[in-house]
């Protein structure tokens, strides 16, 4: 767990109470906590939202990592830049599958 605290930039507040994070940082520790259990199918539902761009583009980098290892990842967004970092992008609209389409990912990485 603190290997992934530690990728989310949060190692130094492992000790820390919930109640002395901010908003980011206790989104990014519950990414951490999901991904430390190395499912085989991780679902993300907005796991940028809180959080700046350059965290969110350090979030999605970690995500993508765990993907390439073969982990299946399910993101949740309403941020365009964030499903162009996807291999797949499905829209929604009223709860009716509109477009589902392959896309060309763009690395995270380049962001970061």
């Amino acid at each position: 767990a603190l290997e992934y605290l530690d990728q989310v930039g949060l190692k130094p507040w492992a000790t820390h109470l919930p109640s002395e994070l901010s908003g980011g940082q206790k989104q990014r520790v519950a990414i951490a906590r999901a991904m430390a259990a190395e499912p085989k199918v991780l679902l993300a539902d907005e796991p940028t939202g809180a959080l700046d761009s350059k965290t969110s583009y350090e979030v999605m980098d970690l995500i993508q990592q765990i993907n390439d290892k073969g982990n299946t990842i399910l993101v949740v967004t309403h941020e365009p830049d964030i499903a162009e970092m996807c291999k797949r992008v499905v829209i929604l609209k009223d709860g009716v599958i509109v477009e589902d389409k392959k896309v060309n990912q763009k690395r995270a990485s380049a962001y970061v």
